[in-house]
């Protein structure tokens, strides 16, 4: 797959499959003109398909250092030479997070999760107990710096009773806390979760309680699977029962 202006953005010749649909969604998110902080895979696909489409003028910074990468094939880290060939600069890692990110130079931030509660919180740390884990994940990386002072954080994340907990396992990255103003009250300089893309629809923080509220489901999707794939009561989805994110 290349992501060169010469390739065709949709290829009919094969199934559109739940990464794409969330990729497509993902994707107008981004505004042009803004600066995102972007991981590998499906974050990575959907920026560069924003930035071949609808936000030409997307700076794209990776964790390793690059500013304004520009890949004409997905990168397969963030090492991946394409993006220093491609970039408008490369700098050091310390810089991307102390420049950059902590001063609030980053508009929008991508995270992914193995666990998200209601309030936007996410666990990317261990399932099940710290000590003695059933399994223990990557960990927080540069997550918690993203989550706490990009602007605004998109947040991509497969949808199932295990993902959406009631409780996490480990609390990685804040979102919303315990919703109203705790955010607030930790003094953390971003806004927090916007939304949370699935691959059945779009969850959005509620603007008093912060509380992750149904706004749309995707294609082909229906609510009561939604509602029986979250680990909360899920609210919100009564005021957009009919609204769906069409992917052609």
């Amino acid at each position: 797959m290349t992501l060169d202006t010469a390739t065709p953005l949709v290829d009919h010749s094969e199934p559109i499959t739940a990464d794409d649909v969330m990729t497509v969604v993902a994707s107008r998110e981004l505004r042009d003109g803004s600066v995102c902080f972007v991981g590998i895979g499906l974050p990575s696909l959907a920026a560069n398909l924003a930035r071949r489409t609808h936000a030409p003028n997307l700076v794209l910074i990776y964790e390793s250092g690059t500013i304004g990468a520009k890949p004409s094939t997905p990168p397969l880290s963030i090492g991946d030479g394409e993006l220093a060939e491609t970039a408008d600069a490369v700098v050091s890692v310390p810089e991307i997070f102390s420049y950059w990110l902590q001063s609030g130079r980053v508009d929008i931030g991508f995270l992914g999760a193995a666990q998200i509660d209601r309030f936007g919180n996410i666990n990317t740390t261990v399932v099940g107990s710290y000590v003695s884990p059933s399994v223990r994940l990557p960990g927080a990386g540069g997550a918690p710096e993203i989550a706490s002072n990009s602007r605004e954080v998109i947040v991509v994340i497969r949808q199932s009773t295990r993902t959406f907990v009631e409780h996490l396992d480990f609390m990685t990255s804040v979102g919303y806390l315990d919703g109203g103003r705790s955010r607030e009250r930790l003094g953390l300089r971003g806004r927090g979760p916007t939304a949370v893309i699935t691959d059945l629809g779009v969850l959005r923080p509620d603007p008093v309680s912060r509380e992750l509220v149904l706004t749309s489901v995707h294609h082909g999707v229906d609510v009561a699977t939604v509602i029986d794939r979250t680990g909360w009561p899920l609210g919100g989805f009564d005021a957009h029962r009919n609204r769906t994110a069409h992917v052609p």
